[in-house]
């Protein structure tokens, strides 16, 4: 799952994303407001992380310009404005929930995931491919039984595909799902994180296979 975090202190912002990428999360990281509505309007995010005190364009503006593009995906905001009158303002201006800095990273976490079980109840199912067994409520891998030790961005890819259930996925997608807006990113860079799932399931039965024209999807092992 991939989530946006606007914030415009650089190394609380930094703190947050390497917190969130742990927690196997595609992060994409924006310093200010005018970043922040750009990368909303091209879409793709399953949740927002709101700093309010954004420079350029402040995150009540951002949050208004989201909140008529797009009225479902959920917003966290997050600021260090403890006032109930600006929790209320921040809950009537189309956020749906409100964190006060400093915080616990569990209670982020926590209301993360909570956010995302509102709006995607099917990723809190419990699915399967085979032996490949995936917990949507704590976004971990197990296979034949035995946890599966994935580094976030094989996380980010493995889930793509078995939310998919054997229908392929495209390449573009993929890539857009596992690096968001990194520039520096090269596309062929998904095609690594690939090969290193493919050797990690090696063996048990399920495969991720290339289907010519269409791209990546799950399969049984040849």
């Amino acid at each position: 799952m991939r989530l946006l975090v606007a914030e415009d202190n650089r190394e609380l912002g930094d703190w947050l994303a390497r917190l969130l990428r742990r927690e196997n999360y595609a992060v994409d990281l924006v310093e200010d407001g005018e970043e922040a509505d750009a990368a909303l309007a091209i879409g793709g995010h399953d949740l927002v992380v709101l700093d309010l005190d954004l420079p350029h364009l402040d995150g009540w503006q951002v949050l208004r310009r989201f909140r008529a593009r797009d009225t479902a995906t959920p917003v966290l905001i997050l600021t260090a404005d403890d006032a109930v009158t600006a929790r209320v303002r921040g809950l009537d201006a189309g956020a749906d929930d409100y964190l006060v800095k400093p915080f616990e990273p569990s209670e982020l976490f926590a209301r993360i995931r909570a956010q995302l079980r509102r709006v995607r109840p099917n990723r809190a199912l419990e699915m399967s491919f085979g032996p490949l067994v995936y917990d949507g409520a704590s976004r971990a891998f197990t296979l034949a039984g035995a946890g599966l030790a994935l580094t976030p961005r094989e996380t980010a890819v493995l889930e793509a595909l078995i939310l998919r259930n054997g229908k392929p996925v495209r390449k573009e997608s993929l890539f857009d799902t596992v690096f968001g807006h990194d520039e520096e990113a090269n596309p062929s860079a998904i095609e690594i994180h690939v090969h290193r799932l493919r050797k990690k399931l090696e063996g048990s039965g399920v495969a991720v296979v290339t289907l010519r024209g269409l791209g990546y999807a799950l399969g049984r092992e040849a």
